[in-house]
């Protein structure tokens, strides 16, 4: 059983347990490990050969520490793939830091057990509920399905409905910010439709805004009502999280994400910034997004700089902010 004690505010949870928050080193603050679709695990078409994953998601990390990653997030949640124990042995295998989340949403893939269906229509769970059993996923450990408990989750992740937040979302949002504030941990959220008001409801429970990270800011969308800068003057983290993805008619290519962060820089926003792939390193029931995990770091960064970015912007943006936003407070 991995320790779950409570740490200190110089600390980041890793699954294999705390570690210092000066070695985090570069982070990948927003990928996916092993995705899952939920149900996916039991279709008759589908393999799920835990030796094979754990080759590949072994030789993913490594090829990332290669890259001069040192540390990953898991943002996947709860229900969508995360393994625990998986997770423990790559990290000892590898050497890189695993964080791993908590959290669950969008309504729409959340099961029954989270509304009330004694009503017409099903009411959801009250936020009172959700942070409930978030919280023991930080303090007592994340759930093994009818084991045990392990490692602490160390952000707490939750997404609305794209078309926009319905009330079961608004609970998921509610219940992950009582969580951050009674554990110290951060959220991160993805926003349905209007990145504003969805960051609202988190404040809303007075959780300070440098503890939420706004993610895929770089949705079109997002870009053009001006959602990154104005995320970024209300104090949240600001997450340019599709890094690598040039040909999605839903997101800005690479070159527009570089300007869109330089913009952010020269706005003094430098220290708000926080870059990503949602890459998926083993994907069941939905097509594999390839794409290395260290892209960032090796790819998308130098090229930055050949825009305008300078050393010390990159060094903040790829290790000062994900180590302050993990940090337990």
């Amino acid at each position: 059983m991995t320790d779950t004690t409570t740490v200190t505010s110089k600390t980041i949870n890793t699954v294999l347990g705390p570690v210092p928050a000066d070695e985090l080193g570069v982070v990948a603050v927003h990928e996916a490990l092993l995705s899952v679709v939920p149900g996916a695990e039991h279709a008759y078409d589908i393999t799920m050969d835990r030796a094979e994953i754990f080759e590949i998601l072994a030789a993913k990390l490594t090829d990332f520490r290669e890259a001069g990653g040192r540390t990953i997030v898991d943002s996947t949640g709860m229900f969508h793939g995360r393994d625990v124990n998986l997770y423990e042995a790559l990290s000892r295998s590898t050497g890189v830091h695993i964080v791993a989340s908590t959290g669950m949403g969008p309504e729409e893939m959340l099961g029954g057990y989270f509304l009330t269906p004694q009503t017409n229509p099903p009411t959801p769970w009250p936020a009172e509920k959700f942070a409930d059993l978030f919280t023991k996923e930080v303090i007592e450990g994340m759930v093994v399905p009818r084991v045990e408990r392990r490692g602490a989750a160390g952000i707490v992740a939750t997404t609305a409905t794209r078309e926009g937040m319905t009330p079961t979302d608004e609970s998921l949002f509610r219940g992950a910010a009582r969580t951050a504030l009674a554990t110290g941990v951060p959220v991160s959220i993805r926003y349905g439709k209007d990145a504003l008001h969805d960051l609202g409801v988190v404040l809303d429970e007075q959780l300070p805004a440098d503890r939420v990270v706004v993610g895929g800011l770089d949705r079109r969308d997002a870009v053009a009502a001006g959602a990154p800068l104005e995320v970024a003057r209300r104090g949240a983290f600001v997450a340019l999280d599709h890094v690598g993805l040039d040909d999605d008619e839903d997101h800005v290519d690479d070159r527009e994400r570089a300007a869109l962060l330089l913009e952010l820089v020269e706005a003094g926003h430098g220290h708000q910034i926080l870059l990503s792939s949602s890459a998926i390193g083993v994907a069941k029931g939905h097509p594999d997004y390839e794409l290395p995990f260290g892209y960032v770091a090796s790819t998308f960064v130098p090229f930055a700089k050949s825009a305008g970015l300078t050393d010390e912007d990159a060094r903040r943006i790829l290790v000062d902010n994900p180590r302050n936003l993990l940090t337990l407070r």
